[in-house]
Order: C-alpha cells, then structure tokens, then sequence
C-alpha cells in the first residue's frame, strides 16, 4: 500500500495496482499524458494501438520482456486494453498499416492473430517495467501530471474536494437538522456534562470509520479551526444523520420509558445494540470503501484502520469530482440559495 506521508511524487506505481489503477482511470490525466507523450503506433478506429515489437523498442527491452509481463500482469493489462485481433479485424488493421506506410511485416509474415496496446494498456505496460529506464522516467512524468492535473481542476488543493459534489449542499445542510435533533437528545436525555456531546461524537465516528475526530484530522491534516464535518463525502454525512436521528430517537424512547435521564452505562449499552444492528452493515461497508478509495485517490490520505476497503477509483468518480459537472462550493451556494432557505424554514 502507498506510504501516504511521502509527496504523491514518491509513489511506487510498479507495486501498487490501486495506484496504478487510480491513474488510468482518470480521464483527464490519461488526456494530459496522451497529448504530452504523442507516442507513435499504428492508427485504427480512432485510436493508437502498438504491437509488441513496437513496445519493446520504446521500452528498449526484448520482445521477451514484454511477454514475461503478459504473463505476469495479463488480467490487468487486457482490463486497460490490452487485446488480441484476429480476423476481419486484423485484415482491416493491416490495410491501415498499408495506408500509413507500414507492410504486412510490421506484423511477421502470415500473422493470423496479433496482439496489441492501447494508449492506456501502454502506460499500464509502463507502470509495471522495472528493467527500463525510459519507463521508469515515464513513471516519473505520469505521476507529475497526475499532481499537476488534479491541482488545476480543483484549483490547487483536494482538501474540499467533497465539496465539489453537486450532491454536497443538500447533505450537508441535511446533517445539520439531524446534528441538532442529536445533541438536543443528548442534552435533554442524558445525565452528563457537556463532555457528551464530542464523546458520542466520537464514538459515531468510530463506529462508522474506526477513527475519532483527532485521528480523521491527522489524516487529512486540518488545522484546528477547520471542521471535519466540512471535508465528508455526501454519502457519508448520510449516514451520519442516519445514525445520530436514529440514535436521538433511540435516547428518547428510553427517557420516555424510565420517566429521568439516561445514565452513562445506560447510553453505552443502548448504542452498543444500536451499533450492531444488522441493516447498518451494507451501508457502513459502502461508506467506508467509498471514503478509504476517494481520500487515497484524490488527496493522498490513507486510512489505516480502512486499508482493507481501498479499491481504485472508477471513470465515473472522477468526473464526479473533477468534471464539468464538479464546482466549487460557492458557485454551489449561490444556485442553490433557494433550496437552502427551505431546509432552514424546516427547523
């Protein structure tokens, strides 16, 4: 797993498929890279394929080097492009190899099937090779672009990039209505002192990510006077109201029932059934993949107690995040004034 206290920089792509996966599925980096490297291979249906001579030459390895890595790394180097053409196909690929000036033995004489690289299974193949230098310095330029990428559309930090979601507003301002029934609950029904409020707090958030607020804000290194609530994805601030709405009602049933406030040992054991209740577990596992994968992804912050829910980012994630459709936060706030006003009218 990437060491996450080193610069984005210092990745080891030729060990981390999540990583590398991470890369080639942001379309806006895999943009930058094609346009930066215009490497050269043989056009057809609108994209750039290479053979596995061709690889070897850039990579100034042997031919032999390219298959051990077929071998090795097959299933994810045939999910980023890599493919076999045979056929009509490979008729139509040869008579495009003609058109640019190539022949038949660019191919090796009578080839019936040929296998060949996208742009994308390239600097897959790139990310892999430790026996190149040009692909080492090509590791180098992609992880350079990454940052460089990334930082412009988001303009110069990831630290709010939840912020970006067109989702965000509507969480947000929910989580605040259910926040409120939360604490009103915890001050009406609990004998404690204001202790309570950061402790059960806490104690959501360590049923949720396994970390309390100290440790989430190491990770991501707020300062002191930056709210944790204003860096969560919408589906986590979701689940958070869930839980704080459903454990207020959970506190206010029990007050009801026993006529005075809740002791502490009467809290504890009430959240420790609630905790455990069999419907939390999808969406717990949901949330934590989707908070573990994203923050590594997008702003290099692993979270250890979560290794085990990283995956890479899908296409989908970052145009979410870095698309057209992603804005900052105010131009958010200035079009949603309306539906603001009527969350407020709700308290």
């Amino acid at each position: 797993m990437t060491d996450t206290s080193k610069h984005p920089g210092s990745k080891d792509l030729t060990v981390s498929q999540v990583d590398r996966q991470n890369i080639l599925n942001n379309p806006y980096v895999l943009a930058e890279l094609e346009q930066a490297s215009k490497v050269q291979g043989i056009e057809f249906e609108s994209k750039v394929f290479l053979t596995k001579e061709q690889m070897a030459r850039f990579f100034e390895v042997t031919p032999r080097t390219i298959e051990n890595y077929l071998e090795k790394f097959g299933e994810e180097l045939r999910q980023n492009g890599y493919e076999i053409i045979r056929g009509n196909r490979l008729k139509e690929m040869k008579e495009a190899v003609e058109a640019q000036g190539g022949t038949e033995t660019d191919f090796g004489t009578k080839t019936t099937v040929l296998g060949v690289f996208t742009f994308r299974s390239f600097l897959n193949m790139a990310m892999l090779m430790v026996e190149s230098d040009r692909a080492r310095l090509l590791r180098q330029t992609i992880l350079d672009i990454v940052i460089d990428t990334i930082n412009q559309r988001t303009g110069g930090g990831t630290k709010y990039i939840n912020q970006r979601d067109e989702d965000f507003i509507i969480s947000y301002f929910e989580e605040e209505n259910y926040r409120k029934e939360f604490t009103d609950a915890l001050r009406d029904f609990v004998d404690m002192g204001k202790i309570k409020y950061p402790l059960y707090t806490d104690k959501i958030y360590r049923s949720l990510f396994k970390e309390n607020t100290q440790e989430y804000r190491k990770i991501l290194r707020l300062h002191d006077k930056e709210r944790v609530r204003d860096t969560f994805y919408s589906e986590i601030l979701d689940l958070v109201a869930s839980y704080e709405y459903g454990f207020a009602k959970e506190l206010e049933v029990a007050h009801e029932k026993c006529g005075r406030k809740l002791s502490v040992t009467e809290v504890d054991s009430l959240f420790e059934v609630f905790e455990t209740q069999a419907h939390w577990t999808p969406l717990i596992n949901k949330a934590r993949q989707k908070m573990a994968s994203r923050d590594l992804a997008f702003r290099d912050a692993l979270h250890n107690q979560l290794k085990e829910y990283v995956t890479p980012v899908e296409r989908e994630e970052f145009e979410r995040f870095l698309g057209e459709k992603s804005k900052e936060l105010a131009d958010r706030l200035e079009e949603a004034k309306d539906v603001m006003k009527r969350l407020k009218e709700r308290d």
